[in-house]
This record gives C-alpha cells, structure tokens and sequence, in this order.
C-alpha cells in the first residue's frame, strides 16, 4: 500500500528516541534519521503534529522521587520538552520541512503560544507543528499531553513512537518470554496495567474513541508503513465500535 490512510496524525516522540545510541541529550544523527522519516510521510501529504518528551534532558516524576517537589520538578520536565522541540524543529527545517513550535507555557521569543486554531491552520498550510511543554500543567505526562492535543486537532490516529515492536505482555527488554500483543483494547491495557501509556492517556483516548497505534521508530521507513495501513506494531481501540 503506496497510498495514506491517514490525512491527519499526531506522532509521540519520547526524548528517550532523541538520545540515539548517547546515554544523555541529543543525539544530532538521531535528530536526521527522524527528519528524514517524518518528511518522507510529509511528503505523501500527511498532515502532521508532534509532541516530544523531555525524559533525555530531566524527568519530573524521578525527581519528585528523590524529594524534589511535584509541581516543579514537572516544570522542569517542561522546559525540557521545549529544549527537544526546537532541536526537532532545527532538524526538520534543514531537510526543507516548514515547522512550528507551539508552547503550552508562554515563550515567546523561542515558541509560538499554544493556540488550537492557529495550530490547525499551520497544519492546513502544509508545516509540521511541534507541541511543546506537554499541556502546560504539573501532573499530567506528555502522553496525556499528546491525547489532548490529538484530540484537539482532530487527528486520525496517534502514533506513539518505541524503541520496541509495540506493546508485549511483559518488559520484552527484560523478559525473552515477552508476548507481542497485535491488538488490544483500552480497558484491557488499563486491567493488565500494561505500560505502553499512563492510565490517564489511556482513559482519555478511550473516553474520545481515539485510535492508537505503537510502534517501533528503530526500523527504518515505520512511520511511513503506518501512515500508508500497513500491519506493524500495535494498535489500541475500542474493538465494539469497530
């Protein structure tokens, strides 16, 4: 299948993804390699949105539990999220994408504030719009973050970029027993308590009939066979509205 299925997506990068092989921050051959796969799709006529983690640079809940206060730790872990975006936004600049980064907390000689229509309205022209500083709120992840602003802008699908195949039973980077789990639907995510995405992200894409799919950005070319229908990773819905 040559053809998107999909005309609108919203793709999750965890900052994880943007370490490449590095223990800590950026890597700048990462940053290409996810240019390149996000203008591939681009190109197909995909219109597309991203929202980038911050956990590469500083992660709000592991602070917190080192006795660092919630609230600002998680401010912390926003401001790392927008120190992504604009890597992400350089990257995808230099392989000729027009890109927008819109933030939830106002900085404005860095980033465009958050705004749902103009963020509609870049995606109609044709850039790619770059979600920054999660929802803009403590307590909330930037997987939350990334069903709101899904939600928001109507995409078709949410793409959570991995560095594995999509969701197993268990930790396959752990466990060699691992099982790969094809399909599943949100409430049996919620029951078996698997991680793929905290159990807000989850109730909120369930709550709105939003369709997830997981998958692993390692393989080169996924982001494409997703957008295109192809049956990698693993998708996420409700199997009785189906």
């Amino acid at each position: 299948m040559t053809k998107p299925v999909y005309k609108r997506i919203l793709l999750k990068l965890s900052g994880e993804a943007l370490m490449g092989e590095l223990s800590y921050g950026i890597s700048t051959r990462m940053l290409q390699s996810v240019a390149e796969e996000i203008k591939a799709a681009h190109d197909m006529g995909v219109e597309i949105a991203i929202v980038v983690g911050g956990g590469n640079i500083f992660r709000g809940m592991s602070a917190a539990s080192n006795g660092m206060d919630r609230a600002s730790a998680d401010y912390m872990g926003m401001l790392a999220t927008i120190m992504n975006s604009l890597a992400l936004q350089d990257a995808l600049e230099k392989v000729g994408m027009p890109t927008r980064v819109l933030s939830a907390i106002s900085m404005q000689q860095v980033a465009e504030p958050y705004i749902r229509r103009r963020a509609v309205r870049h995606l109609e022209k044709g850039r790619v719009v770059i979600f920054a500083a999660g929802t803009g709120n403590p307590y909330f992840t930037t997987d939350t973050a990334s069903v709101l602003r899904a939600e928001e802008i109507h995409a078709d699908v949410l793409m959570k970029a991995t560095k594995v195949d999509g969701v197993f039973d268990s930790d396959p980077e752990v466990n060699d027993s691992a099982k790969f789990i094809s399909e599943i639907s949100y409430m049996d995510v919620l029951k078996r308590r698997l991680s793929v995405m905290d159990s807000t992200a989850i109730s909120l894409a369930m709550d709105n009939g939003l369709l997830l799919v997981v998958f692993n950005l390692k393989v080169a070319g996924n982001i494409r066979r997703v957008v295109c229908g192809e049956t990698i990773g693993t998708r996420i819905y409700d199997a009785s509205a189906q």
